[in-house]
């Protein structure tokens, strides 16, 4: 009774062996030739003046690709520029201090309150044996004390500030100038680097893939002014299938048959695979509908010379690494 099963279980297990064997040997998967791309984001929001270059040009780096309006950037600069030169003539005047005019002026100052104090003075004390024999009121003489009390205080203030001319800027204040430069030569900093941004250039040696902008056209802030291939050697972006998936590791060798019929066969190597589908709807992860899975993957491919991107092509996988 139980040979039948036995001899079926044994039918069954055969089969799937068999049917690993003819995946992992026969499996392939289908994609397309690319390489690795770059895209150059419009700094600022400004129109393009010039188109260097062509799509499907070859450039090495540092190539200029094309280059937008520098008019704002240029006023932009020169006033960073300028705030610069600015702050470095304060920190200039802080750090030298008060002039010798300056300090004249001060002193002269300060003898003219000293004088007019002495007037004062005098004047407050001839005022008050007067004042006691009652031959001037005592309203003159509170005044007349008034008066030589105001002066000696202008003497007071013309000293202080003499004083402050002789002693120099704080500390405190040549520090603020110093960092207030700083703050300034950043600035300028920043709008040098975002003023040169305005002529793109190519960061690798690589090919110009896409222009999605043409000459005169004002592109938003961040959005592609040129993609670009870049690379020594292309690569085989394919789709795994499910069946296929768990004998598919990086590392594994493959052939790779570029072109509709696979007339250019190249060696390559699994360099990349995802371990999650591309699409996974919650009733394809049982049933017959697994099977129709698929994993991206990327294959290397080893001396490809210069081929063109989007080829169509097939990947073969070796079964071994």
């Amino acid at each position: 009774m139980n040979t039948p099963v036995h001899a079926r279980a044994l039918l069954a297990t055969a089969a799937l062996i068999l049917l690993a064997a003819c995946s992992r040997d026969g499996g392939y998967a289908l994609g397309t030739l690319e390489y690795d791309r770059i895209t150059l984001p419009a700094p600022a929001a400004e129109r393009i003046v010039d188109i260097a270059v062509r799509e499907g040009e070859r450039v090495e780096a540092g190539a200029r690709i094309l280059s937008l309006e520098h008019t704002r950037g240029d006023a932009q600069l020169a006033a960073a520029q300028a705030e610069v030169a600015r702050q470095r003539e304060a920190l200039d005047e802080a750090r030298n201090g008060a002039r010798p005019e300056t300090l004249q002026q001060a002193r002269a100052n300060l003898a003219a309150a000293q004088a007019q104090a002495r007037d004062a003075r005098a004047y407050h004390e001839r005022l008050q044996p007067l004042g006691r024999q009652q031959l001037v009121s005592a309203a003159d003489v509170d005044r007349a004390r008034a008066a030589a009390g105001n002066a000696q205080a202008q003497v007071a203030a013309a000293q202080a500030a003499l004083a402050e001319l002789e002693n120099g800027v704080r500390p405190e204040q040549v520090a603020q100038a110093e960092a207030a430069l700083a703050a300034a030569q950043a600035q300028l900093d920043a709008q040098t680097y975002a003023t040169g941004r305005l002529d793109l250039v190519a960061p690798r040696a690589g090919r110009v893939d896409s222009l999605p902008y043409r000459l005169g056209d004002e592109a938003p802030a961040g959005s592609p002014l040129a993609v670009m291939l870049v690379g020594d050697t292309p690569y085989a972006r394919v789709h795994v299938p499910e069946p296929l998936r768990a004998d598919v590791e990086v590392g594994d060798a493959a052939t790779v048959l570029v072109g509709a019929e696979g007339e250019r066969r190249y060696r390559g190597r699994v360099r990349m695979i995802r371990s999650e589908p591309a699409f996974t709807p919650y009733y394809a992860l049982a049933g017959e509908d697994a099977s129709r899975l698929s994993y991206l993957a990327e294959v290397e491919l080893e001396e490809a010379g210069d081929l063109p991107a989007g080829l169509p092509l097939k990947v073969v996988f070796d079964g071994g690494r």
